[in-house]
């Protein structure tokens, strides 16, 4: 499945008021990001950094979630999920040839 085909997709299942869509989907995608942190520390705090399968499955779902709303918010935004990841390996790739990868700061 590509970028494109996956934002099709999850616009099928878009159930959001439109007139708030992009603050909408810019919380939502924060706070499931924040539940795939939040997995690792409940693993760090209960099992000692035992990366079990059942671990890796519970992450892999949350990753979906931030996922789709990416597609949303890339969507409200007007852009497909192709043109932000073209986008963003373009910027990568430059810092890398550029020897500026590590560092910190968006223009560097």
């Amino acid at each position: 499945m590509t970028f494109d085909e996956y934002q099709a997709l999850a616009l099928l299942t878009a159930v959001y008021p439109k007139e708030s869509a992009i603050a909408y989907t810019t919380l939502g995608l924060c706070s499931e990001a924040g539940e795939v942190a939040d997995k690792l520390k409940k693993l760090i705090r209960d099992s000692g950094s035992d990366y079990s399968p059942e671990f890796y499955e519970s992450v892999a779902k949350e990753l979906g979630d931030v996922l789709w709303y990416v597609a949303t918010l890339s969507h409200e935004l007007g852009f497909s999920m192709s043109d932000v990841a073209e986008l963003n390996y373009n910027k990568l790739k430059d810092r890398y040839d550029r020897d500026k990868i590590g560092g910190s700061g968006d223009d560097r």
